[in-house]
């Protein structure tokens, strides 16, 4: 009876061991998880029909996967897009009238470190020399319209891309961020999606393309060599978004 009863023992020892739902725990643990990131997860519209520093903000915080800082506004101008920031931003132009920290060509990028930026920004010309916007001030300064556009150039300037395209994969670090804002335009009778050739020629540089915003403006350019519409009256642009590295997840 005693070895039967130490048999019994031992039975009921590993019965009360054993504990079939001992892994539940880590199944809880996981489930709280899905459910604390379910709780924060919050998209970014497709849409935006608010003005290119708070969009750009948002796209800093939702997109990036390693430190944004020091971004590189390769397209700095007046430096509208940082109104407000207090981002570490380096700022280009090839127009010493802007007091850039870099004076130069973005598709060159002459004396940038190789891997240095965690974003680079880019707002190129969308149109070719055109005349006024309604606004009245310079055409030139407001939309950059002093690239050749013309037959030679295809009547667009996708030709600006892919030497840009180079200069910034070499300064972004692994997986920094491209945030592009291209617009489509009409020119020499035609419809023209540089937006398009921005994305191919993105890809064909070694970038990941990973989103496509659509922003909205409610003033519209407008020149006074326009006599008679034939097309869409363009209210909106799109900001691309590419990252340096295989995965758009980082």
């Amino acid at each position: 009876m005693s070895g039967g009863f130490a048999a019994f023992n031992t039975i009921t020892d590993i019965i009360l061991k054993y504990d079939p739902g001992q892994k539940k725990p880590a199944a809880k643990s996981k489930a709280k998880k899905a459910s604390a990131d379910a709780s924060t997860y919050e998209p970014i519209s497709s849409v935006w029909e608010g003005q290119d520093g708070e969009l750009l903000e948002v796209m800093l915080k939702f997109y990036a996967t390693i430190p944004p800082e020091p971004i590189l506004d390769s397209t700095y101008n007046g430096g509208r897009f940082w109104k407000g920031s207090t981002r570490d931003v380096v700022s280009m132009d090839i127009d010493p009238q802007y007091k850039p920290m870099i004076v130069g060509d973005n598709r060159k990028m002459k004396g940038v470190q190789s891997a240095r930026f965690g974003v680079v920004v880019y707002d190129p010309p969308h149109v070719g020399p055109q005349g006024r916007d309604k606004s009245r001030k310079r055409f030139d300064v407001d939309f950059g319209a002093t690239m050749e556009c013309g037959g030679n150039q295809d009547w667009n300037l996708s030709y600006l891309y892919p030497p840009f395209l180079k200069q910034a994969k070499r300064v972004l670090k692994p997986n920094g961020l491209l945030l592009a804002k291209i617009t489509d335009m009409v020119n020499n009778h035609k419809s023209k999606w540089p937006h398009c050739d921005f994305m191919r020629m993105a890809e064909e540089a070694g970038f990941t393309v990973c989103d496509l915003i659509v922003k909205v403006r409610k003033g519209p350019m407008v020149s006074t060599k326009w006599k008679k519409a034939h097309h869409a009256r363009k209210r909106h642009c799109f900001w691309i978004v590419c990252r340096n590295g295989d995965a758009c997840e980082g």
